[in-house]
């Protein structure tokens, strides 16, 4: 009888030791000691508030917000770009797309600013299917997937100023777009955080961690793949220079970095870090060079969180010198009570803001203090 029970346990083996692994790997035995740098406080208002962008040239951060529980409950409501002010200006977070409808659920989002002060915001918007369950909210008759392209004049029309929707880009690259980073009012580059459709195969990219993710690059004309070969590619960012692009992969804990040619838009690889924690999201601090970004410690956790909002999901953010040999700081972490689920990191003057898939708030943290040198 004991042989007869060994071997059938046998080919169980292998099963368990790779959710052991995978486990191991979306950090589910990492402990949380709460690290806050200076005074931190809920701001109320937002969300959802999955990505944050700050303008170049003033005190003023936009977020992308969607209402990501509501959708789930079967409660769609309309998705929003706000305004916030980092020098305190503003009482709370301020609608710049009141007169949205249900089909804007933006993600990712990417600002563009000219030596004029052109301004340009891209969208990645998600009008016909669900970004958690994966299953269609809407009918077939338009796309899934759009970037959402829109001009912005910060100093109209009351603060936080004025979105005027300009175009919509869709095509069929776009299988799953997560974030986008703009190149100049025209050209971007975004990422698909899958390459399978919704579903048992999408289920089994995820747990198997198969690189099947890429990013897609439209250079004003056409829509063309650039990288391939990734593990849910979820953020993305530039250098002030355009002349290198970052690349999160989630589920890898891992940083890749890409020259770009600029007259092509082709990336190549030059190196992949390793960041210890679920990368989200990516913002270049043009300033330093530096790159902020924010995540997940427990990505099996956040996993949980998603479905139920009672878990708390632990979050992070670093603070990555991209020098010869790049250095890894965190900067900020937490046990999920005052932020869960964290998407997103952005920093200026020692103001420190992050951003959430599913709370209905966002985190400033003032007074962090750290090196200003431009990275070499």
């Amino acid at each position: 009888m004991r042989k007869i029970l060994l071997l059938l346990g046998l080919p169980i083996l292998p099963l368990i030791g790779y959710f052991l692994y995978l486990a191991y790997a979306a950090g589910e035995f990492r402990s949380v000691d709460n690290l806050h740098p200076g005074p931190c406080r809920k701001v109320h208002g937002v969300a959802g508030p999955e990505d944050i962008t700050l303008h170049p040239g003033r005190d003023l951060a936009l977020i992308s917000s969607f209402d990501r529980r509501a959708a789930m409950a079967g409660n769609v409501r309309p998705g929003a770009i706000h305004a916030w002010a980092l020098d305190g200006s503003m009482d709370s977070p301020v609608n710049l797309t009141p007169d949205a409808g249900h089909a804007f659920r933006p993600h990712g989002i990417s600002l563009y600013v000219d030596a004029d002060g052109r301004t340009t915001l891209f969208v990645v918007n998600h009008p016909g299917e669900a970004l958690f369950g994966d299953r269609p909210e809407t009918s077939a008759d338009g796309p899934a997937h759009t970037i959402e392209v829109f001009d912005y004049r910060p100093g109209i029309g009351g603060p936080g100023g004025r979105l005027t929707h300009r175009e919509t880009r869709a095509h069929e690259s776009m299988i799953r777009p997560n974030n986008v980073v703009a190149v100049d009012h025209e050209r971007f580059y975004f990422t698909n955080d899958h390459g399978s459709s919704p579903g048992f195969s999408r289920t089994l990219e995820d747990y198997l961690r198969l690189g099947w993710a890429n990013v897609v690059y439209f250079d004003g004309r056409e829509f063309r793949e650039v990288v391939d070969g990734l593990t849910y590619a979820n953020g993305i960012d530039i250098s002030a220079d355009a002349r290198r692009v970052y690349v999160a992969e989630v589920t890898r804990s891992r940083l890749r970095e890409y020259a770009r040619d600029p007259a092509s838009g082709a990336l190549n690889q030059l190196r992949a870090i390793d960041v210890g924690f679920g990368i989200d999201n990516i913002a270049v601090d043009d300033d330093t060079g530096a790159l902020w970004l924010g995540g997940h410690v427990k990505l099996l956790t956040f996993a949980r969180h998603a479905g139920d909002a009672e878990v708390p999901s632990p979050s992070q953010a670093v603070r990555v010198r991209l020098s010869d040999s790049p250095e890894v700081e965190t900067v900020f972490l937490d046990d999920g009570r005052l932020i869960s689920g964290a998407s997103s990191a952005v920093h200026r003057d020692g103001h420190l803001l992050l951003g959430s898939v599913f709370e209905s708030h966002m985190v400033e943290c003032v007074g962090l203090s750290v090196r200003g040198d431009r990275e070499s």
